[in-house]
């Protein structure tokens, strides 16, 4: 059986939550929490980095923090998870959904010009598979706008756009830590602040709108409720986890990219009429997130899902067009988001985790190889 994820443990995850533990604090903000924090302030230059329980959390305190509220517009990818549209649907924002490129899943730049209007309150960027969307683009449209950038960073953990780390170029960005990731605790996220502005009503917003973190600066002599907010802190308990992946960041990386290079070395120039692969453009890098191909049809998918299935492998499709979604349907425009639609129907995730195996990997991809060329 090769499972499509298995997460990994360094090591010392047990240790450092044990640590935590006897330190007689185990709600946030704790010492592994600021160690946390540091290492991403310090490593990618972000100027306030705030943990919180999941990408989803930190997604939403982002539409708190831009004051998005009814008749507002947020321009973001259809092709996406449905927290990047939830966060914002939650504070009465209209979606305007973007269509993804033809040369992978990430939003089309080239087409949000003309979806701006008066109402466009923000654009949500997603790097899908933590590979780079357009930044240059999408800021310059933002800055003659007058809009907010919001980066979805959930897959894109040491990923660059034009040497400059992802989640650092936005206004606000978020990343997830979910056992799917590169790097995780479980369940986790962060909400990266890059604009001064805000700074400080980010973490009365986290702590459940009080000003209890500068209380506890001593800043204040007391706390009080003072905003709107809600329980974004996680516990030490997920901290202590996430630091240990932390300290391994750059072994995971490498054994992830050399996994994501043997896949693409063995569909190079193989089956290129019946699949496409991962394309990343010059400005960006690969964090080999995932790897996924995108096949001519879904019966053509559906085939191979089957094929490797029957050989115990695990291989999943991805999003579902947000745009044609029950919720969301009859609120879309009833633009046609084609590339959208085809990389629903088209897109298979491969298996990808530390511990697989260059064996697993053959055996994958000659049960592939075969049954394309049935």
């Amino acid at each position: 059986m090769i499972p499509f994820n298995k997460p990994y443990f360094s090591g010392k995850e047990t240790a450092y939550i044990e640590e935590a533990v006897h330190s007689g604090k185990i709600s946030g903000d704790g010492m592994f929490t600021q160690r946390c924090q540091a290492f991403f302030e310090r490593r990618y230059g972000f100027k306030k980095c705030l943990l919180t329980t999941s990408c989803t959390d930190a997604l939403e305190m982002a539409a708190i923090l831009l004051d998005i509220k009814e008749g507002d517009e947020v321009i973001m990818p259809s092709y996406t998870f449905v927290s990047t549209a939830n966060a914002f649907v939650l504070r009465g924002a209209k979606i305007v959904f973007v269509d993804s490129t033809a040369e992978n899943p990430n939003m089309d730049t080239l087409a949000i010009e003309a979806l701006i209007t008066p109402r466009t309150k923000a654009i949500v960027v997603v790097h899908y598979a933590g590979i780079a969307c357009d930044m240059k683009q999408v800021l310059a449209m933002a800055e003659t706008h007058g809009i907010f950038v919001v980066e979805d960073a959930a897959q894109a953990i040491e990923s660059f756009h034009e040497g400059k780390p992802l989640g650092s170029i936005g206004h606000l960005a978020a990343f997830s830590f979910h056992e799917t990731k590169n790097i995780i605790s479980g369940e986790g996220g962060m909400l990266v602040i890059n604009d001064e502005r805000f700074l400080h009503r980010a973490e009365i917003i986290r702590e459940k709108g009080t000003n209890r973190s500068q209380f506890f600066r001593g800043e204040v002599d007391k706390y009080g409720w003072v905003d709107i907010g809600s329980s974004f802190l996680p516990s030490e308990i997920i901290a202590a986890f996430l630091y240990a992946q932390l300290e391994n960041l750059d072994d995971i990386q490498m054994k992830r990219k050399s996994l994501w290079n043997q896949y693409m070395n063995r569909f190079a120039g193989k089956a290129e009429s019946t699949l496409s692969l991962p394309y990343i453009p010059e400005y960006a890098t690969n964090n080999a997130h995932m790897f996924y191909l995108v096949f001519q049809s879904e019966i053509q998918r559906g085939k191979v899902i089957s094929a490797l299935r029957n050989k115990g492998i695990h291989s999943v499709f991805h999003y579902i067009s947000l745009h044609k979604s029950e919720f969301y349907k009859d609120k879309h425009d009833g633009r046609d988001l084609i590339h959208t639609d085809r990389y629903t129907d088209c897109l298979l995730r491969l298996p990808m985790y530390y511990e697989l195996s260059i064996e697993d990997i053959d055996r994958i991809t000659d049960i592939i190889l075969s049954n394309l060329e049935e």
